[in-house]
């Protein structure tokens, strides 16, 4: 009687797990085939749908700087590091400062200098620069040593990778 048992419970749970096996498949599948899921390395990622012309604009070589601009008098080098952006999700909501966050401003969040302060960042990879002034706190993710808003990360060339190695540099007044 037990062994009738125990076989009960095997086949029971052989068909839970097939089961299982075969509607975690379908769901991969499904999302493998649709249009705003792409492959990213060994896993999938969903994206939106737009022209990746309509994100950034193009620079030719000739527009782009051969080197980097040197440090003006007025400027402090800082760490080098990864720089994030964050964009629309959260446009409107209150900062670290007060103010409400857009995107289409040239600022940025930073773990401790003071509020109202202005950092040049550099991309180096680039050469292309761009002056922020801190509004916010963070990041709070990983190493990043700043969080940069949209349009700051569009100057530097950052929209496509979303993350990026920077250098930056505390102007003083």
């Amino acid at each position: 009687m037990r062994l009738k048992a125990q076989r009960r419970n095997l086949a029971i749970g052989l068909g839970a797990v097939t089961a299982l096996g075969l509607a975690l498949g379908g769901v991969a599948f499904s999302e493998s085939q649709s249009p705003e899921v792409v492959r990213l390395g060994k896993g999938l990622a969903s994206v939106d749908a737009k022209k990746v012309a309509d994100i950034e604009p193009r620079t030719t070589i000739a527009e782009r700087p051969t080197t980097e601009p040197e440090p003006a008098a007025s400027e402090s080098p800082m760490a080098d590091g990864e720089a994030s952006y964050y964009g629309s999700e959260l446009a409107g909501n209150l900062t670290a400062s007060g103010e409400a966050f857009d995107p289409s401003q040239l600022t940025a969040a930073h773990r401790f200098l003071p509020l109202g302060s202005k950092v040049r960042v550099t991309n180096p990879r680039s050469g292309q620069a761009v002056v922020v002034r801190i509004n916010d706190r963070g990041p709070f993710h990983g190493n990043r040593v700043i969080d940069l808003s949209t349009a700051a990360a569009r100057k530097i060339g950052l929209i496509r990778s979303g993350t990026g190695r920077v250098r930056l540099a505390l102007l003083l007044d």
